[in-house]
């Protein structure tokens, strides 16, 4: 897999929900050279334009946030208590390292947890919102607030992204850092292959995501798209504890997940298996009940409506410091992306009936 340099320094980067600021400028950087235009808006999602003139628009989407922190309450003693910003799991927190983000830097803090020796086994403990404490090496609250440390202030997971074995890569904020190195790509694909296309390009990494599509809803509404094609992550659900039944037969390594459902539409989705099929891309097939929940129905339901359509990387172990991806996927979804793009006219026929 190409460019893997960018890939590790954006995955490590932060980018919690509401200031996602450090990757975007890492992500800026790089697909500046293979854009013609760019912007950011008020709250941080950032768009590369290729033919920024054209009045056809396709949008090819990615969301940058990742779940984290806040810092909701600190005691007399210094231990500091946090609510979700996010889907945050407190399961995960006991004993992870963390950083604690302030105007002088990055504290690093860890998560505490009562050692196994004075647990009561009768009654296990579960962690929550009462109990899941950090701890950033300070004796008292005014020592935490001489820290740079305060209510409000965001906190995420000190976790980098490493490679495992057989082409696996696992770390934090893959859901949708991946998202958005993949959308960077095919800038990059289409610049160095120096294809003409007739429409503009959006590449949009948007923000905000993990609490309700926001910037999505923020950026659709601005960019008033012709056609949306969004990537996210989905679930691998051959782990331990998927029920196949409820959560689809999905398997990382088989390649993109192409969603049905209502805000998908019909006749983009069947483009995008017809281009599969044709250049011999792996896809496997998701069923969404109501809604994706991804940015797909932000830019679906948008302005008059927006012919919209989802490609998911299959995933496992979503909202955790390991989520874990297969490079195999994530090139197939880049070319997938690519091959869509550059056989799309602005005469395609949505026409619903």
């Amino acid at each position: 897999m190409k460019n893997k340099e960018f890939l590790f320094k954006y995955l490590n980067a932060n980018a919690p929900v509401g200031y996602e600021s450090e990757g975007q400028k890492i992500w800026l950087d790089y697909i500046k050279s293979y854009i013609d235009d760019h912007f950011v808006d008020t709250y941080g999602t950032t768009v590369g334009i290729i033919n920024p003139k054209a009045e056809y628009k396709v949008v090819i989407e990615a969301h940058a946030d990742e779940i984290s922190w806040y810092v909701n309450y600190i005691t007399k003693e210094g231990y500091i208590y946090v609510i979700r910003n996010g889907g945050s799991d407190y399961q995960i927190a006991p004993s992870m390292r963390a950083k604690v983000h302030t105007d002088k830097g990055k504290i690093p803090a860890i998560f505490g947890w009562p050692a196994i020796h004075v647990r009561d086994p009768k009654k296990p403990l579960s962690p929550g919102i009462d109990n899941i404490v950090l701890d950033c090496g300070c004796d008292s609250k005014d020592e935490v607030k001489k820290l740079g440390i305060d209510v409000g202030s965001v906190v995420t997971f000190d976790a980098d992204a490493v490679e495992l074995s057989n082409g696996y890569i696992s770390g934090r904020a893959f859901d949708n850092r991946m998202g958005g190195f993949m959308i960077a790509e095919v800038a990059r694909i289409i610049k160095e292959n120096k294809n003409k296309l007739p429409f503009g390009l959006y590449i949009v990494n948007s923000v905000q995501e993990e609490i309700g599509l926001r910037g999505a809803e923020m950026i659709a509404n601005r960019i008033k798209p012709n056609v949306a094609i969004i990537t996210d992550v989905t679930h691998d659900t051959q782990s331990p504890l998927y029920k196949k039944i409820r959560d689809g037969d999905l398997a990382c390594k088989k390649g993109p997940v192409l969603a049905f459902a209502p805000s998908v539409q019909k006749k983009l989705l069947k483009t995008l298996i017809e281009v599969a099929n044709k250049k011999k891309i792996p896809f496997q097939k998701s069923a969404n009940s109501r809604y994706t929940g991804t940015d797909t129905d932000a830019f679906a339901y948008s302005n008059s409506g927006v012919a919209s359509a989802l490609i998911s990387l299959p995933l496992k172990y979503m909202h955790t410091t390991v989520e874990t991806v297969h490079q195999n996927d994530i090139e197939n979804v880049i070319k997938l992306m690519y091959e869509f793009v550059i056989q799309h006219k602005p005469e395609f026929n949505f026409k619903y009936f």
